[in-house]
């Protein structure tokens, strides 16, 4: 998927700024265009995951003639970047993974209690685990 970015031109003392008009408070940084370029899809990745975590739905994205013409960003700098399209996919998959019967035991008798299934007790505790990890940086 691919997110059309302005970017506010730099300078030997400032950042270059990057906003990401389909996507309302996203907006990211760098030292040189390149690094604001790529940091941009860093900052949309998780602007999309944390709205997704949130319950929320992520608008479309429109592209650059759209946004082109808004006085706003006269004088910036218009960049499209591409996003991986799996960050919006949540169709189940299925995957083998290995752990001791032990402890394939205790998950069992945990998830059963608590009413869950296995499946949904370990997608619950890696979302937990990568959310107390500080948001699961994509670096």
């Amino acid at each position: 998927m691919k997110y059309p970015i302005v970017i506010e031109p730099g300078s030997e003392t400032t950042a270059f700024g990057v906003e990401v008009p389909d996507l309302p408070g996203c907006f990211s940084a760098g030292d040189t265009l390149d690094e604001a370029i790529e940091n941009s899809k860093e900052a949309i990745a998780l602007w999309i995951e944390t709205v997704l975590d949130d319950g929320g739905t992520i608008p479309e994205p429109k592209g650059v003639a759209d946004y082109a013409k808004d006085p706003d960003y006269a004088g910036w700098i218009w960049a499209v970047v591409e996003v991986d399209s799996t960050l919006l996919d949540d169709t189940s998959e299925r995957v083998n993974i290995s752990m001791p019967k032990r402890i394939l035991s205790r998950i069992d008798r945990y998830a059963s209690a608590k009413g869950e299934t296995r499946s949904r007790f370990l997608v619950n505790a890696a979302m937990d685990r990568i959310m107390h990890a500080g948001g699961g940086s994509l670096k």
